[in-house]
């Protein structure tokens, strides 16, 4: 595992996901994988640049349903604490959005970093096998 960090604790902009519209994209074009506690969303990204090659981006939504500020922020930042320390060592040009349960609130750190490596590797994984496949045969019936 290799950690991201940056002078102040917190992962570099180039690792996040900032935009409103790289969200909406990982959420229309994109696949999505359930784990236990979380729905993790991935879209390989087939445009990157030159300097963003080969970087996993990572965004966290938590919704108003799971609870107040102080609990939604607290799932925040258990996440984003997951997240750095299950970074993986191999990236690829992969946007992952973690949308957590409830129950990430009251699940021990160590299971809730476990499941986001889970999360992070079967993203990984499974962006590679929808690149590797060949596309699918479209049926153009009129």
């Amino acid at each position: 595992m290799q950690l991201v960090t940056s002078a102040s604790g917190a992962f570099p902009k180039t690792k996040r996901l900032l935009r409103h519209a790289d969200y909406q994209r990982v959420y229309e074009a994109g696949r999505r994988q359930f784990t236990g506690n979380m729905t993790v969303f991935f879209l390989r990204r087939s445009d990157a640049g030159a300097g963003e090659a080969s970087t996993l981006r990572v965004g966290v939504t938590v919704g108003r349903v799971l609870g107040g500020s102080v609990q939604r922020n607290r799932i925040k930042r258990r996440m984003r604490e997951a997240v750095r320390t299950s970074w993986p060592a191999n990236e690829a040009a992969v946007d992952v959005v973690f949308n957590p349960r409830k129950s990430v609130l009251d699940l021990p750190c160590a299971d809730v970093a476990q499941e986001v490596s889970r999360g992070l590797q079967l993203a990984l994984q499974r962006a590679r096998e929808a690149q590797d496949a060949p596309p699918a045969r479209q049926d153009r019936r009129k």
